[in-house]
């Protein structure tokens, strides 16, 4: 494995601020979030950007690392080709589990729509280090893992998060994406001292840092990344920065988007944080961090050379009682938070409770993006008709599913009251739900007529 290169000061990249990115100065390197790249329509902001030799680096949300199952072969080849599409020097994921349910628990597939912590428990860590071996056998590039924000606390966790972390590195050799914002959200939430995250830490492992903003409420941070940068995060940097050169920093902003010179402001004051704490991440800087060049082998630990477990060599024979178990407790609790059954035993059934509302939120925010006719079409209502559909309906398909599915039921409730927007609605459920759209189908007519019938009140 390479050393990583310098990153620099970046930026997320966002369809909504691709042309600022592209005229903002001292931007290094953007970061694009994997799934919304499709290799054969690279958009042209980004081609334009990577021709001027601005590094783009994709970063995933949907893989999965720190759930019960092994990576999915099919996303891991996807993320893979995203890398080799951008020419990109590492890939990242999140130390997270998104979905649960399935042939581990002989139960329905659930899907949380957003990142949901791992228990930091010996189960836990075993399996993560296990599917981050299997991600990094099956990318061209090294592998990065963020620590994320979380509303709730697992009971029983046996370990801090930077125990967790030094633990992940040290058996696996994988690199780190620091999010200070998230040890911001986890010191607010979850009672953690972000300082002492730090001092556990394997901070030679760091691959580049995040910063992003949120905001508090009734004594939640959450973590919106729609909100300018607070101090207490530039805080959290500054002390980063002053143990070591981070090779990248970047900023987060996927919502509620600023003016360009909102956002150059806030880049300036993360470059002066990091000057002010003895680092910088231009071109010209000297210290920086470095990562371990290779990953553990032979049961040998990459920081302190002594013997650590070894790779599973059957996932279906050692590890397997500790996926089951992992993903028994997963699915209790993603159940609770998507499907309104009881809140598992040891859980903050408040915080549970914030986090399901989170949930249900962000579920509303994305289907608005990816089907956002949906919101034209209803108006001010969508928001409010979507919360109530989604209450006891979790998402098993995916966002797209999700949209139609919403749609349908809608439709079959006799909603929208207004016979022209219930028209114009079953048009676009129609045109949609469908293996292609309904003029390219053989049969569209006895479909749609077939439709019709199903949806006539």
């Amino acid at each position: 494995m390479t050393q990583l290169g310098r990153l620099g000061t970046g930026i997320g990249w966002r369809p909504e601020i691709a042309e600022a990115v592209e005229h903002m100065p001292g931007i290094d390197w953007v970061e694009a979030v994997s799934e919304n790249l499709c290799p054969g329509h690279l958009p042209e902001s980004l081609r334009r950007l990577r021709e001027r030799g601005v590094t783009v680096v994709p970063h995933g949300v949907s893989l999965g690392l720190g759930g019960a199952d092994r990576p999915d072969e099919s996303r891991l080849a996807a993320l893979a080709e995203r890398a080799e599409l951008l020419g990109a020097p590492l890939v990242t994921e999140h130390i997270a589990f998104v979905r649960a349910g399935g042939a581990l628990t002989a139960s329905p597939s659930l899907e949380a729509g957003h990142l949901l912590p791992a228990p930091r428990t010996r189960d836990a860590l075993d399996v993560l280090c296990e599917n981050v071996r299997i991600a990094q056998d099956a990318l061209p590039v090294p592998l990065a893992v963020e620590n994320i924000a979380a509303l709730l606390c697992w009971p029983g966790e046996e370990m801090t998060e930077g125990q967790f972390l030094y633990d992940l590195v040290d058996r696996t050799g994988v690199r780190l994406l620091i999010d200070v914002a998230n040890l911001h959200t986890n010191h607010v939430n979850r009672g953690e001292d972000p300082a002492r995250a730090l001092d556990e830490l394997p901070v030679e492992a760091i691959a580049y840092v995040h910063v992003a903003g949120g905001f508090e409420r009734d004594g939640v941070w959450h973590d919106s990344h729609a909100h300018p940068v607070p101090r207490p995060v530039l805080d959290i940097l500054a002390d980063l920065a002053s143990r070591v050169t981070p090779p990248g920093v970047l900023l987060e902003r996927d919502e509620n988007f600023p003016e360009p010179g909102e956002l150059e402001r806030e880049l300036a004051a993360i470059r002066g944080t990091l000057e002010k704490a003895g680092a910088t991440t231009g071109a010209s800087g000297t210290a920086e961090s470095e990562p371990p060049s290779e990953p553990a082998a032979s049961g040998t630990s990459v920081l302190t050379g002594a013997p650590t477990p070894a790779a599973d060599p059957d996932p279906g024979l050692g590890l397997a009682p500790a996926r089951q178990r992992l993903a028994l407790a997963q699915a209790a609790l993603l159940s609770a938070l998507v499907a309104g059954t009881p809140v598992p035993e040891g859980f903050d059934r408040v915080r549970t409770g914030v986090q399901a509302r989170a949930l249900a939120a962000k579920r509303a925010d994305v289907v608005a993006k990816v089907a956002a006719e949906l919101p034209e079409l209803l108006g001010d209502g969508y928001r409010a008709a979507f919360l109530g559909y989604a209450q006891g309906r979790p998402m098993t398909g995916g966002y797209r599913r999700d949209a139609l599915d919403f749609a349908e039921h809608l439709l079959l409730a006799g909603h929208p009251r207004d016979a022209r927007t219930r028209h114009l609605l079953r048009d676009w459920w129609l045109e949609r739900s469908g293996p292609a759209p309904r003029s390219l189908r053989p049969a569209a007519r006895l479909a749609r007529a077939t439709r019709r019938a199903l949806l006539r009140h």
